[in-house]
């Protein structure tokens, strides 16, 4: 409980990045002996923060204003990226610059050309682009060599990655997935408000004449395990329907749904609309949270192979850290739901701000502005 009502705390301080979908970049390398081809896709917001682009202030990026700011786009991207083989580094070189759309908006495409002074199976990347500004952007990194594809993720933990072109480890691949999956419902606020909304009414749940307290704990973990499990399951479905090109959603719709669901969740504590099989709901709104992070490994452009290992892996990582959550909140939740402390001073106030919250996320989504002050 402390963890959560942490995090509803720590909401109001927190930037106004947090409301929206993560930042990402998407860097394609091709490999051939020394030779290094590839494309660099940079979200025009992130370099608006970063560099300016917006000359006329009228929070419209043009391709015009794009282009007065191409030297300055690409020596700011190339500054934060660096590959070299064996030591030694090879030069990168913009060819060309042009806008690439992907499923969460406009983005500066950089194509991209070099050498390096020999070639050396050890092949290291080192990338550092937005760190310092956003703790929750990635990098994400598809390289392909001698008809092999290899995809790995780019993170202020994890600046410099290093590859051995003579294998393939497809379990790397996997394991960095896992620990995304993991990060993305630590970090991602808006699946540990969801989470809070559905955790608060297990342990006591609202009627007419009052509140009704869990009769004990193993219905209480028989109901977690359905609530997490049910939206993992959702949330992989969608996420692979998504990312294999069956359900293509507007972004923007996609996120401004995502918030609504937390507004439910907050105020069916409130006033019960659904007060039993809360798995159920836990479900449909999982197939709305995974259709909300799609874009980031459909766009990646993955093998099938790698593609399957990444969903499964990353899906995992999900589940592990909802049920890290939930045993986090539960046992103190559970010891205090006959408390009018936790139903009145926890359970009550606690989905008021949620609610108020996820409102706020979704007029932002659905308007593209930002009504927090911070």
């Amino acid at each position: 409980m402390i963890r959560t009502l942490l995090t509803v705390a720590l909401l109001m301080t927190c930037g106004q990045a947090l409301a929206h979908k993560p930042s990402d970049s998407y860097l394609s390398l091709e490999l051939s002996g020394r030779s290094v081809t590839g494309q660099w896709d940079i979200a025009l917001r992130d370099l608006e923060l970063a560099i300016g682009l917006d000359a006329d202030a009228d929070r419209r990026i043009t391709w015009g204003e794009v282009r007065q700011r191409e030297d300055a786009i690409t020596s700011h991207a190339l500054s934060h990226l660096q590959v070299s083989m064996a030591g030694q580094t090879c030069t990168l070189d913009p060819v060309d610059l042009r806008i690439a759309d992907h499923t969460d908006g406009r983005y500066a495409a950089i194509t991209l050309r070099g050498d390096c002074p020999t070639y050396n199976p050890r092949l290291v990347l080192r990338y550092d682009l937005l760190f310092q500004r956003d703790a929750q952007h990635r990098g994400l990194l598809r390289l392909g060599w001698r008809g092999r594809v290899e995809s790995a993720i780019f993170s202020p933990a994890r600046r410099e990655l290093a590859f051995d072109l003579g294998e393939t480890r497809p379990l790397r691949v996997a394991w960095q997935y896992l620990l995304e999956g993991l990060w993305h419902v630590w970090i991602g606020l808006d699946h540990l408000l969801f989470l809070a909304g559905l955790l608060l009414p297990l342990v006591v749940r609202r009627e007419a004449g009052g509140f009704v307290p869990a009769p004990d704990a193993r219905t209480v973990v028989h109901e977690v395990l359905l609530v997490v499990t049910s939206f993992t399951l959702a949330h992989f479905a969608a996420l692979s329907l998504a990312t294999l090109g069956l359900v293509d959603l507007p972004s923007r719709w996609v996120e401004s749904a995502v918030a609504l669901t937390i507004v439910f969740a907050a105020l069916n504590n409130l006033l019960p609309i659904v007060r039993r099989r809360l798995w159920l709901v836990a479900f449909g709104f999982g197939l709305i949270h995974g259709a909300g992070y799609a874009s980031v490994l459909s766009d990646l452009g993955l093998s099938a192979t790698s593609l399957a290992l990444s969903l499964l892996a990353f899906n995992l990582g999900v589940e592990g850290a909802q049920i890290i959550v939930a045993a986090l909140f539960l046992p103190a939740a559970f010891l205090l739901r006959h408390s009018r402390i936790y139903q009145y001073g926890v359970l009550i106030p606690g989905s008021l701000l949620v609610a108020l919250i996820g409102m706020i996320w979704c007029l932002e989504r659905m308007t593209n502005q930002s009504l927090m002050p911070w």
